[in-house]
């Protein structure tokens, strides 16, 4: 019998043979890329990176690759995905051009490559599918889609390049990793707290945030713009124009939801909102905040909530608070329109701002809460907190709005028998009383309000460059008011506003908590009021914690002493 090695033409078919290249394995080296990345808390079985930072990805294949070998990753994301919107990136590894990311092969033994991929500082946030690509003679032979390789890019605080980089350390902890936080509610005089649970890292967080930025409508390609990510985030958040996650309620009424002050964090109302497709209810101003909170944290955009105390709503875009009384002294409340409420939350993000001259980047103003449209939508900013303080009105987005919050006249006028108005008192220094966020190492509350307004003096002075920017037409505007407070003219009835008190609960444990082992707590307080406390309710809420508790308890379940 003759040899194989006899057979004409064997060395020249094994060779061929050996010259075939397929790919055996990928390996996303989730724990060393989320070390290098910051992204080891998010709960997700796919890996989770910054953008502007490389990342490692193990290939094997069935034997060592040759000169003569040519491969490519494939990064794509959306429906349709395409190279010329960068929804199709495609990463090379030799001399042949690929897309905007760049590769490098980083280490190699045997048959197993270890690559490097740096997503540019720009990229398109979102979940990427992953290819290998081989080049063959015929085509590409491309992997079979294996969702384990997906992965998820972020937005990155960490990197020069990106348009939310921050350089303070201390301040990326806070402000991109901490998943707590801390709402200041009450009035100036008489602040409270709330904690909450931002949670941007529990399972399914993450996913339902790509949910909001797929239910907005919004272009693949727009989705690495930093300010429309934000626009669009601060429009959905709430549900009023655009079937977004929190409706908004003021009525007293919850029966079709929850109230507001049910709610202890951010995640029950996402995961609601994207298990069911329908806005979640209810909210006030410090939800939308601290739902809006979670959203950018998430994904990885430097964010806190604040509280502006006597915070001022200006509905037409005057700078004025416009608040009308009747003949009598009373409130004309069919005719006013404008308002002011004891506190009102919203957000900040820390990012460049290219579209903006110099000197207006660092923190930007951005709410959700839904008071007045821009461009269309229910949404606010984000606007350069140093051109609300200067008074640089003209520059985008709601830098008018966010200025009367916290720096506009109250304007007291009276409307006689005719409809007739006629202005007899202005204050000057009664809106913007404080502007409060989280410290960086504590909860308690870090004085902000320099950033947003000067003193008195300095102050009357940038109201006049800011209303150098206002137009005024002659027409006569409808406004609402709430007043608190005092008003030195006695014909003038204000509101009062009613103290809230909230009781210190304490919390007892059965046993040491143990990871995968339920444990009881019992939760007692005392009851400030002089009256019986009914339908009273428990929230409770931690990160990693599965809670049981009744949805509404009975007397003899909630303990408390009068």
């Amino acid at each position: 019998m003759a040899s194989p090695h006899s057979i004409p033409g064997w060395e020249k078919n094994t060779l061929w043979f050996i010259a075939y290249l397929s790919v055996q394995k990928v390996d996303m080296c989730q724990q060393t890329n989320e070390l290098q990345h910051k992204t080891a808390s998010y709960n997700t079985p796919n890996l989770v990176v910054r953008r502007g930072q490389e990342f490692l990805v193990r290939v094997t294949f069935n034997r060592p690759l040759e000169q003569s070998d040519d491969f490519q990753l494939e990064f794509l994301i959306g429906e349709d995905p395409s190279a010329s919107r960068g929804s199709l990136v495609v990463v090379t590894f030799n001399s042949r051009p690929g897309g905007p990311w760049s590769g490098q092969i980083v280490e190699s033994q045997g048959a197993t490559v270890t690559l490097g991929i740096t997503p540019t500082p720009d990229a398109i946030v979102g979940r990427f599918r992953t290819n290998v690509a081989i080049v063959m003679a015929t085509g590409m032979q491309r992997t079979n889609r294996d969702a384990a390789t997906d992965v998820y890019v972020l937005f990155n605080a960490w990197c020069k390049d990106d348009a939310v980089f921050l350089p303070n350390e201390a301040e990326r902890n806070e402000y991109v990793l901490n998943d707590h936080g801390v709402m200041y509610q009450g009035s100036f005089d008489a602040v409270t707290t709330c904690d909450w649970v931002y949670g941007q890292f529990e399972r399914g967080v993450l996913d339902a945030c790509i949910y909001i930025l797929d239910a907005s409508k919004m272009p693949i390609n727009d989705r690495g713009n930093i300010i429309k990510v934000i626009r669009m985030g601060s429009a959905m958040i709430n549900a009023q124009d655009d079937n977004g996650v929190c409706v908004g309620n003021w009525s007293d009424d919850y029966s079709m939801g929850r109230s507001p002050t049910s709610w202890t964090g951010s995640v029950q109302i996402l995961l609601q909102y994207t298990k069911t497709g329908i806005p979640v209810g209810y909210a006030q101003c410090w939800v939308f905040a601290g739902v809006f909170n979670t959203f950018l944290r998430t994904l990885g955009i430097p964010a806190r909530t604040v509280t502006n105390f006597v915070s001022a709503h200006d509905s037409n875009g005057n700078l004025k608070i416009d608040l009308i009384c009747l003949p009598d002294g009373l409130p004309d409340d069919q005719n006013t329109r404008d308002s002011i409420w004891n506190y009102h939350c919203w957000n900040e993000v820390f990012i460049r701002r290219d579209d903006l001259p110099p000197g207006l980047e660092g923190w930007q103003v951005v709410d959700a809460t839904p008071q007045e449209t821009s461009d269309g939508y229910f949404r606010c900013g984000p606007v350069s907190m140093i051109a609300v303080k200067e008074g640089l009105l003209c520059h985008p987005f709601d830098a008018g709005f966010v200025f009367s919050e916290v720096n506009s006249d109250v304007v007291f006028y009276k409307r006689d028998r005719y409809g007739t108005l006629t202005q007899y008192w202005v204050e000057t220094d009664y809106i913007g009383k404080a502007v409060y966020t989280k410290s960086l190492d504590s909860n308690s509350p870090n004085n902000i309000t320099q950033n947003y307004k000067y003193l008195p003096v300095k102050s009357e002075l940038v109201k006049l460059t800011a209303n150098e920017y206002m137009p005024y037409l002659g027409t006569q505007i409808c406004l609402h008011f709430i007043v608190t407070g005092q008003i030195e003219d006695e014909s003038v009835t204000a509101i009062k506003v009613l103290e809230l008190k909230i009781p210190t609960l304490t919390v007892t444990l059965s046993g040491l908590p143990q990871v995968r082992q339920q444990m009881f707590a019992n939760v007692t307080f005392t009851n400030p009021f002089n009256f019986a406390l009914k339908d009273c309710r428990l929230a409770m809420e931690g990160a990693g914690v599965m809670i049981k508790t009744p949805r509404s308890l009975p007397g003899d379940c909630l303990q408390y002493r009068s």
